[in-house]
Order: C-alpha cells, then sequence, then structure tokens
C-alpha cells in the first residue's frame, strides 16, 4: 500500500534537496521543478522498483503491456524508434549508448507544489525521506573541455544547399536538418549543470534523467502530446528569434518573428502534418487548431508556438495515440516519411534520445515534451553531446539556418565553459 505524506518546503529549499536524492538512486526523472506554467506537471521520480528498456522492434506493444501492470511510469521514447514504425534505418554511430526506451516504475514519487511536497511510497522506502533533510552535492561543476562539430560549418552550408533542390525537386516541403557538437574524454557534475541551466533558461518542460551512469538535461520548451481524459493536444516549435536586452529591441524581434513569411510558412506546415496526424485516431470533426503563431517568450527565445487538438474514444489505447504520431512532425518535416530518409541520408550522427520524447504515463493519461535543447551525458564513456537543428525550406538561407544553430546552443555552450 502506498503512503501519502505532505511535506513543507520552499523550492529553493526543494532544488538542491531533490537532486540530492537523484544522486542517491540509480534512475531518476525530474520534471519542470520550478514549476513554469502550462508545462509539465511538477514532478520527480525516484528510484525504480522495476523497468524495462530495450531497442526498436516492438518496443510500444512492449511498453503499453508494462504500462498496463504498473498504472504510473516515467520514461523517454528514442528517436529511433522510428524504425519500428515505418520501413527505416539508423545506419549512423550511436555515440551517446542510450537504449532505444526505458520506463520504470517509482519507489517514491514527489509531486512539486509552490510549498510543499506531495509525496507518494512504500513503507519500505520511508527512508528516502529521511535524506531530504541531509542534501549532498559536490560543488564543482564541469571540467574544461572544448565542444566539437561533428560537420564543419562548409560541409552543413552544403548540405542545405544539397536538401533545399530535393525541395525545388518536389521530394519534401520542409526538412529538419540537425548537426552535432560533442566532446570526448569530458568530465562533467550533471546536477550542477542542470542548476545552472535553471538559472539561465526555465523551460515548462525541462527534464533531467539519469540511468545509472546516462544522463539528459534537458531544457526544452516544446510539448510533444499530451492527453488529458479524451482530450489529446500537440503543440509543436517552429520559428525561433534570439532575446535582447534592449525592451524596444527585444519587442521588434518578437514582432519580426510574429510576422515573418518564412517563419508561418514552416510553422503552418508543421501544424497541417500534426493534424493530419490526429486525424487518424480522432473522433471525427474532432481535429482543431486551438491557437496559430503565437509567439511565447522564455529567457532565450521567442518561440513560435501553434496548438492542435483533438477528442478521441475512452477506450483508445495511449501507445497508439503516440506511435500514430512519433517522430513528432516538428523534429522531421514534411511530409514525415521522406523527410525521416533525408535525414538519415544527411544527417552524420544517430539521434538517438535526441527529438525523441521524456515524459510519464498515468493511468490511461500522458504527457511528453520534446527532446531539444539538450545535454546528453555518458559518464561512463565521458561523452557529451549537444545537438541543434533547423527547418529547411525553399526560401531557407544557409547561413542564416547555421546562425540559428548556433543561437539554440549559445546557452549550452555558455554553461559548461
Amino acid at each position: 500500500m502506498r503512503i501519502k505524506e505532505k511535506i513543507p518546503f520552499t523550492i529553493a529549499q526543494q532544488l538542491p534537496q531533490l537532486l540530492a536524492l537523484m544522486q542517491r538512486e540509480e534512475v531518476a526523472l525530474l520534471l519542470n521543478p520550478l514549476q513554469e506554467k502550462n508545462g509539465f506537471t511538477p514532478v520527480l521520480a525516484l528510484g525504480a522498483l522495476r523497468s524495462i528498456q530495450g531497442q526498436y522492434g516492438k518496443a510500444f506493444d512492449t511498453i503499453e503491456e508494462f504500462r498496463k501492470d504498473c498504472g504510473e511510469i516515467f520514461g523517454y521514447f528514442s528517436y529511433d524508434l522510428k524504425n519500428e514504425i515505418e520501413e527505416l534505418e539508423s545506419n549512423h554511430t550511436d555515440f551517446t549508448g542510450f537504449p532505444n526506451y526505458f520506463f520504470f516504475e517509482p519507489k517514491v514519487i514527489f509531486r512539486i507544489e509552490e510549498h510543499s511536497l506531495n509525496v507518494e511510497y512504500y513503507e519500505e522506502h520511508a527512508w528516502l525521506i529521511q535524506t531530504l533533510l541531509n542534501p549532498i552535492l559536490p560543488g564543482k561543476s564541469t571540467a574544461i573541455f572544448d565542444l566539437n562539430a561533428r560537420i564543419s560549418k562548409e560541409e552543413y552550408i552544403s548540405s542545405i544547399n544539397q536538401l533545399k533542390q530535393h525541395i525545388h525537386r518536389g521530394d519534401v516541403y520542409e526538412v529538419n536538418f540537425c548537426q552535432e557538437f560533442f566532446a570526448e574524454n569530458a568530465t562533467i557534475n550533471p546536477y550542477r549543470v542542470f542548476e545552472k541551466m535553471l538559472q539561465k533558461s526555465s523551460t515548462p518542460f525541462s527534464s533531467f534523467f539519469k540511468k545509472n551512469e546516462l544522463f539528459l538535461l534537458s531544457a526544452s520548451p516544446e510539448r510533444f502530446l499530451q492527453k488529458e481524459g479524451n482530450r489529446v493536444l500537440s503543440e509543436p516549435i517552429k520559428g525561433t528569434a534570439k532575446r535582447n536586452a534592449d525592451v524596444l529591441l527585444d519587442e521588434q524581434n518578437k514582432k519580426d518573428l510574429r510576422t515573418s513569411i518564412k517563419e508561418r510558412s514552416e510553422n503552418v506546415m508543421i501544424v497541417d502534418l500534426v493534424r493530419n496526424d490526429l486525424s487518424t485516431f480522432a473522433s471525427k470533426g474532432s481535429v482543431k487548431v486551438d491557437a496559430l503563431f503565437a509567439v511565447h517568450s522564455f529567457p532565450q527565445w521567442h518561440q513560435m508556438i501553434s496548438s492542435i487538438s483533438c477528442e478521441v474514444e475512452g477506450d483508445i489505447s495511449p501507445l497508439k495515440i503516440i506511435k500514430k504520431c512519433f517522430p513528432m512532425g516538428s523534429m522531421t518535416g514534411a511530409p514525415k516519411l521522406r523527410a525521416m530518409q533525408l535525414i538519415e541520408e544527411y544527417e552524420h550522427f544517430q539521434r538517438n534520445v535526441f527529438s525523441g520524447a521524456v515524459g510519464y504515463f498515468k493511468e490511461n493519461d500522458f504527457d511528453f515534451n520534446v527532446v531539444i535543447r539538450s545535454i546528453i551525458y555518458n559518464a561512463k564513456k565521458h561523452y557529451v553531446s549537444l545537438s541543434v537543428g533547423s527547418a529547411i525550406t525553399a526560401n531557407c538561407e544557409a547561413e542564416k539556418e547555421y546562425e540559428e544553430c548556433l543561437l539554440k546552443a549559445k546557452m549550452w555552450f555558455e554553461i559548461l565553459k
């Protein structure tokens, strides 16, 4: 029987203590600890009573059976599960070492509120609650190292120009092309790095996942898919502009993003793709665009975000819904299958958990982000990975797309200095 308890804490106290707890367990997932609005329900899932992991093949069926047995589970889907959905392959080297999927039933769940933690646990795990009083975090955040580009700027621009030729031939309308920055023989303290990340950019779909020596630190602003009751919601991002310390210039950047023909065309293509994905399982006539071209401001960026929703029948499988929409259109392009084929052809690394989805299932509901603006760290291999990308369309300029990638990576470059 699970015990429920409320513990009084302020968020200033909570974060170091929650991170200290994560160090004590081999598996943990922290979602939206600063309680940003309209994001994940803030929660720490700590320890694994049981877990599943594996590669693509029968991942969605396996996860569905595990979910039914457990009720509430936490974890991630990697981008490479695309190979289970379509006749696709992942032939690039995987440097990060993450399984294609991992889910676990927690020993303890801390639901984070403004002035308290609501804790759920079994009696035999009560000792974990006591450790809240003794947070221990090492002081040093990172050793000094440089992130190296997997491809040169010249190679990047050449790839963009080749992709534009595919677009002009009508093979595809839009492709999300990504590149990796990486470091080998690198050591970081992921707990301190995550703290620094939250100080620089608190986002509604931030997450910190650990599984033994594998770490994912995400400042994602994007929701992939949420199901609450019979409503399914997707909130794709397409369109990025930098922030400016000057209030007038910052407002101008925001206005330019809102009115940009290029950014709006990118966004509407993905909205149409999501509408099509939702229509494959939605109740008849229920798919609708709740918000189109809305601009949201975050500490590092302005983002153009649209919202698309639908209603579903109560007996539909949650994993069926996710599989019909996976991978997310904002990280592939349109049409999705051809875009993924070109991504495999022109990118130089295996995405794995990058541009996958992290989140949770609670009974028949779920909420998952898009894994972007993230650091992936394999402590055993001493390997650090940061991947960024942008949407390639017929009228895009390769130089500006490269600059957009650097804008998205800038925060991490600063944090890891």
